[in-house]
């Protein structure tokens, strides 16, 4: 299904992360992928998983320094010459911003969570459109909290907003090079950076008990959807938000 196209994916922390179970996912079907890790706390854990796939890459990318997001892109460049998908799944905030009352997000909070979480998106976009010469695929990472409120998810929450707003805008901007843009909004995950919400295991027990499916959604199902998404069987969607998440989203009281 992806023999011969090239890869990017932001987001890898470690194996439980949703973007490493998209690159496992992509790799099963053929991909050569690039892998981006933000500082030196993770570069161990990302070079150790892209040991196991094929002619991968891994460099330094924090998406707040533009020389380091320029330098990846290069690095792509140059040893694939092309790239055909990216998978965007970069989120922050910083801890005390997820717990609480939304009101009391500070500037220095909201600024951080909607640069890296939200206008990273439009950065990486704008990096990648030159490399995929013939067309491509872009899909970024969303969740529920985006249109409802989400106890403690807060400033988190308005920046997946402007994420979803931002995808669309983009898959209209680079629709005209072929170039496709999509979310995904899965469910809660117990990954690492979910954990930095509060009362995580709860929001756990309670999308499962509530969702049509009554349990959670698991990485791989999120990952086959990616792999969906980039693959030539989505020619014909570009700017949607897709949910991933046993139904949850679909239910009222």
């Amino acid at each position: 299904m992806l023999e011969n196209k090239i890869g990017m994916i932001f987001g890898v922390a470690n194996k439980r992360s949703i973007a490493w179970a998209c690159a496992a996912a992509c790799a099963e079907h053929g991909a050569r992928q690039a892998f981006t890790y933000q500082g030196d706390r993770l570069k161990e854990n990302v070079e150790k998983l892209a040991g196991e796939l094929s002619d991968s890459l891994v460099v330094p990318c924090d998406v707040t320094n533009q020389a380091e997001v320029d330098a990846a892109f290069d690095a792509v460049s140059k040893k694939y010459g092309r790239l055909d998908f990216l998978i965007h799944s970069i989120a922050f905030a910083p801890k005390e911003a997820l717990e609480g009352e939304f009101v009391t997000t500070t500037r220095d909070a909201f600024r951080t969570a909607l640069e890296i979480s939200a206008f990273s998106l439009t950065q990486v976009s704008l990096a990648a459109a030159p490399l995929m010469k013939e067309g491509g695929s872009i899909v970024t990472m969303t969740y529920y909290g985006a249109e409802k409120v989400v106890r403690n998810y807060n400033v988190m929450g308005v920046a997946k907003a402007a994420l979803e707003a931002s995808t669309r805008y983009i898959a209209a901007d680079l629709g005209k090079q072929n170039i496709r843009v999509n979310a995904i909004s899965a469910g809660p995950i117990n990954t690492l950076s979910a954990r930095g919400v509060k009362n995580m295991g709860t929001l756990l027990g309670y999308v499962a008990d509530r969702s049509p499916l009554k349990r959670n959604v698991l990485a791989t199902e999120v990952g086959n959807t990616a792999l969906f998404l980039v693959s030539e069987l989505s020619s014909g969607i570009t700017g949607e938000t897709i949910y991933v998440d046993c139904g949850y989203n679909i239910m009222g009281i």
